[in-house]
C-alpha cells in the first residue's frame, strides 16, 4: 500500500502483503448488456419515423397547396415529434430498471436534457407556424386569430398553462440558471413539467386529428401516454413506496465527520436483500419535518454490509445540512438504488478510483468492495487542502488491508485552464499527472466521481492517456 501526497512522483514503493477481507454475500446489482442501450436508441429514432410516417399518411404533404397549408402541415409534424419527445422525456427519467441500469442516471439526465430542449424547440415551432398557418387562411389577422385560437378551441386554455409550465422548467433548466437556484428550488419547479405534459393531453385529443387519423395513430397515442403515466406512478411511487415499507428503514446514529460533513448510517429490515453495491446511490427522503419530500441523490459511503446502508454528506444546501440535525428513529424513504459507478460494470483487473471533494464517498465504499489482489486498485484522493481530506487515516488503514495503492493529491486549482491537478503541478499536463501515479493506467477501468467540471478534466485526462470510454465510469450529481 502506497500513500502520497503532492508534489507528483514516479517512485512508488511496493505495497506490503495486505488482509483481504471478504464481504458478505448480498445480491449484487449487474450492468444491463450495452445491447439494451442499443434497442433503447432504436426505439427512440423508430417511434419518431413511426410519427413522421402517420402525418404522412394523413395526407399532410396533399394539403401543402398554400402558403397557410405549408405553415400547418409542418406545424402539425413539429407538435406530433414534440409530443413524441415529451413523452420519450418522462419514461427516460421514469426510473424504469432496465434503462437505468442500461444507462446510469448521469447518462439518462444528460439525454434528457437533450432530448427536453429539443422537444421545446419543437414546441414552439408547432405553435408559431400553426398560428401563422391559420392566421393566412384567416380575415381576423395574426391577434384575432391567437385570440381565436386560445378561447374558442377545445383544451387550449390547458395548453396554455402546459406551456408555460414547460417554459419554467427550460428556463431553469439553463446552465446559468441553474446555478443561481438552490437545489430545492429548482427540483420543485422541474415537477411543473409531469403538469406541463399532462396539460397537454385534452388539448391533443380534442384538436389533434393526427391523434385519431387512424386506427394505428390511436393505437400508439394512447399506448405511448399510458406506457408514460404507469412507469412514473410504478417506479416513480410505488416501487419507492414499497422499498421503504418493505425495509422498515430509519436513522439509526449520525456522525459529524467534521464541521460541515455528516455520515448517517440507516438500519432496516432484510437489507441483505435489496440488491444494491457500492458505489451506487439513492435518493433519500428523511421524514424529518417541512421539506422531507424534496429528495436528494447521496451515494453509500461504506459497502452494504447487509445490515446498514451509510451516507456521507457534504453540508452544501437546505437539505443536506438537514442531515447534521436528525435524530435517531427518523423514519426513512428510499428510492433506488441507482446508478453505474459500482462493480458490476468493471472490464479490468485493474482500477484506478479517482475522487474529488464529497465525491470521494462512493469512490471509499469501492475501495472496500472491490474484488482485488495486491496493487490491484490505485485512489487518488484531490482536495483543495489537507485540512479537507475526510477519512485520512481511515482510508489508509482500509488500503492497506486491501493491499490498494493511495494518493492524496492536494493545493488550490491550476489557474488558466480547467484540470484535475493542483497549482503545484501546473508545468505537467493532466495526463502526464495522472501517469506519474499509474504508469500503466491504459489498463486500468477508471471511476471517476466529484465537481462536474473537475470530472470533465480528470476524464478527458484518461482519455489521453489510452483509456476507452467504455472504461471510463463516471456519476454525476449536479443538476
Amino acid at each position: 500500500m502506497t500513500t502520497e501526497t503532492m508534489p507528483l512522483t514516479t517512485d512508488l514503493p511496493t505495497a506490503p502483503q495486505p488482509t483481504i477481507r471478504t464481504t458478505p454475500d448480498r445480491p449484487r446489482r449487474v450492468a444491463a448488456p450495452t445491447r439494451w442501450r442499443d434497442l433503447a436508441a432504436a426505439a427512440m429514432w423508430g417511434s419518431l419515423l413511426f410519427v413522421t410516417g402517420l402525418w404522412v399518411a394523413g395526407g399532410q404533404l396533399q394539403q401543402m397547396s398554400s402558403l397557410g397549408g405549408i405553415l400547418d402541415s409542418w406545424g402539425r409534424l413539429t407538435g406530433l415529434l414534440a409530443s413524441d419527445l415529451l413523452l420519450i422525456q418522462v419514461l427516460m427519467m421514469a426510473r424504469i430498471p432496465l434503462a437505468e441500469r442500461a444507462y446510469g442516471q448521469d447518462e439518462l439526465a444528460r439525454r434528457h436534457r437533450l432530448i427536453g430542449f429539443t422537444s421545446f424547440t419543437l414546441m414552439v415551432a408547432h405553435i408559431v407556424l400553426i398560428t401563422l398557418g391559420y392566421a393566412a387562411d384567416s380575415s381576423a389577422g395574426l391577434w384575432g386569430t391567437i385570440v381565436d385560437l386560445v378561447l374558442n378551441y377545445p383544451g387550449m386554455l390547458l395548453a396554455v398553462g402546459g406551456t408555460v409550465a414547460l417554459c419554467m422548467v427550460v428556463a431553469t433548466s439553463i446552465k446559468n440558471a441553474r446555478g443561481r437556484l438552490r437545489y430545492e428550488s429548482w427540483h420543485l419547479i422541474h415537477l411543473y413539467g409531469y403538469l406541463g405534459a399532462g396539460l397537454a393531453l385534452p388539448h391533443q385529443l380534442w384538436t389533434g386529428a393526427d391523434f385519431s387519423a387512424s386506427p394505428a395513430a390511436t393505437l400508439f397515442w394512447w399506448g405511448l401516454w399510458i406506457a408514460a403515466a404507469v412507469a412514473v406512478v410504478v417506479f416513480r411511487i410505488g416501487r419507492p413506496l414499497y422499498t421503504s415499507w418493505r425495509h422498515g428503514l430509519r436513522v439509526e446514529s449520525v456522525e459529524h465527520v467534521n464541521p460541515t460533513t455528516t455520515t448517517v448510517t440507516v438500519r432496516g429490515r432484510d437489507l441483505d436483500r435489496l440488491p444494491t453495491s457500492a458505489g451506487q446511490f439513492f435518493q433519500w427522503r428523511f421524514l424529518d419535518g417541512p421539506g422531507w419530500t424534496r429528495a436528494h441523490p447521496y451515494s453509500l459511503s461504506h459497502a452494504p454490509d447487509g445490515r446498514t446502508l451509510k451516507v456521507t454528506v457534504a453540508h452544501l444546501g437546505d437539505g443536506s445540512a438537514r442531515t447534521a440535525t436528525l435524530s435517531p428513529g427518523t423514519r426513512v424513504l428510499v428510492e433506488g438504488p441507482y446508478g453505474r459507478l459500482h462493480s458490476g460494470v468493471r472490464t479490468q483487473r485493474k482500477v484506478l478510483l479517482l475522487g474529488a471533494g464529497i465525491g470521494i464517498t462512493p469512490l471509499r465504499a469501492l475501495l472496500e468492495d472491490l474484488e482485488q489482489g495486491p496493487g490491484d486498485v490505485t485512489m487518488i484522493y484531490r482536495a483543495h487542502s489537507p485540512a479537507d481530506i475526510i477519512w485520512r487515516d481511515e482510508l489508509t488503514e482500509l488500503a492497506a488491508s486491501r493491499g490498494a495503492r493511495l494518493f492524496f493529491v492536494t493545493g488550490v486549482r491550476v489557474q488558466g485552464r480547467d484540470s484535475w491537478l493542483p497549482e503545484s503541478a501546473a508545468d505537467l499536463s493532466d495526463a502526464e499527472g495522472l501517469r506519474q501515479l499509474v504508469p500503466d493506467i491504459a489498463a486500468h477501468d477508471v471511476f471517476v466521481c466529484g465537481a462536474s467540471r473537475w470530472m470533465d478534466a480528470a476524464e478527458q485526462a484518461a482519455r489521453d492517456c489510452g483509456v476507452p470510454d467504455a472504461r471510463i465510469h463516471a456519476e454525476r450529481f449536479s443538476y
